[in-house]
């Protein structure tokens, strides 16, 4: 993999439907990742999120759905209205009814411009707290 390429997993011990409701469903999502107007997780739908940087700069993210595969795989772009460059978030899952192990990886973020709050560094430790703190909390609870 390129090292470009945010990389972040975590098992936990709960069933790959739920983990699937947990990263499909806004009213679940809302506890572990982003309050959002809506989600569908249907190829072609467009979401967007309000993100913050490290000094409190807002930061629009416009987001589209590009790829579903249920209880398996969903990907979405991620661009930031007001710069170039566009990325790519992907979840995969792998699991059972007792078990999932969760991957996301977040590719294209080089071509976002140089910007402090664009850094790979800010992307690695975004994902580990996202994934291996809040949804992984909110799975356990």
């Amino acid at each position: 993999m390129s090292d470009k390429i945010v990389t972040v997993s975590q098992k936990v011990n709960t069933s790959i439907e739920r983990v699937w409701k947990a990263i499909t469903h806004k009213d679940q999502m809302k506890n572990w990742y982003f309050e959002l107007e809506e989600f569908l997780p249907e190829k072609g739908f467009k979401f967007e999120f309000i993100g913050y940087g490290h000094t409190g700069e807002q930061f629009n993210h416009l987001c589209e759905i590009t790829e579903v595969i249920p209880l398996k795989k969903l990907q979405y772009s991620w661009e930031y209205k007001g710069y170039v460059g566009k990325s790519f978030v992907t979840f995969y899952l792998d699991g059972n009814a007792k078990s999932t192990t969760i991957t996301v990886t977040h590719e294209g973020i080089e071509t976002f411009p140089d910007h402090p709050d664009f850094e790979k560094s800010n992307f690695t430790g975004g994902w580990k707290h996202i994934i291996k703190e809040s949804l992984y909390n909110y799975l356990t609870k």
